[in-house]
């Protein structure tokens, strides 16, 4: 298969629950619903088609009234790939890319970036994105930021909410940490094989999905960008988005 041939979705899974923020997708950033920004982002990219996969009415009723596209799926699934993979069941698809609906900053470019590795690289299954940062950061011992390691091909060795690499001496300078940015890429045969794999260990002790893969000995392709964001996990989030968005604006 050429790579024109190839047919690229974004498909945004989308929870009103939520322990920390309830029905933060419809949450409002500058009078607009958070889903209304990731969904528009999504779109502007290169992807043929882009869907919102929801199990709340709510949600459903929102995207359709800003004219986007959304599908209601089994409130049962446990992860957002399962999620995913019920919508990709009934579309057709050779790569799909996870955006989650909690990004209302996510780059275009960067998601792009991050289609072309896949188109290019055809023995790449997975890919995700990374993005430097100083181990004096805060986020650095933040369980709730996620940290990826990768080799020298920049495959990701594994992926903790742990400060990883751990700095046993005071020189930092060996090595540029990197924290995950949870948008992924799956090629379309691969992610239907993924959700049918049990959960292993590490997912289960870390709650990290993509270890599932990495127990199952698949090469996660680690695409680093400059081009960081803010993801909206508490409330407190929208004021730092807002004044991004503000920021961008000047």
């Amino acid at each position: 298969m050429d790579n024109q041939s190839k047919r690229v979705i974004a498909v945004i899974p989308a929870r009103y629950a939520s322990e920390r923020f309830p029905g933060k997708p419809l949450a409002k950033i500058e009078g607009k619903p958070m889903i209304q920004w990731v969904y528009e982002r999504t779109s502007a990219t290169n992807v043929s088609e882009t869907i919102v996969a929801t199990d709340d009415d709510r949600i459903l009723q929102c995207v359709n009234s800003f004219g986007g596209n959304a599908v209601m799926t089994s409130p049962d699934h446990t992860t957002g790939s399962d999620r995913i993979a019920e919508v990709v069941n009934n579309v057709e698809a050779d790569i799909v890319v996870n955006v989650q609906g909690d990004e209302p900053l996510v780059s275009v470019s960067v998601i792009n970036e991050l289609i072309s590795v896949m188109e290019k690289q055809e023995n790449v299954e997975m890919g995700t994105i990374a993005v430097p940062f100083c181990p004096s950061d805060s986020e650095y011992l933040d369980p709730n930021i996620v940290k990826v390691v990768v080799d020298k091909d920049k495959f990701a060795l594994y992926f903790s909410r742990a400060a990883i690499p751990y700095f046993r001496n005071t020189d930092i300078n060996v090595v540029q940490p990197l924290k995950h940015w949870g948008i992924y890429a799956y090629k379309t045969v691969f992610l239907m094989q993924f959700v049918k794999w049990p959960q292993g260990e590490l997912e289960c002790a870390e709650k990290l999905e993509q270890l599932r893969a990495l127990e199952h000995g698949v090469k996660i392709s680690v695409m680093i960008t400059e081009n960081d964001t803010i993801g909206v996990d508490v409330p407190e989030d929208i004021v730092k988005v807002e004044q991004r968005l503000r920021q961008s604006r000047i």
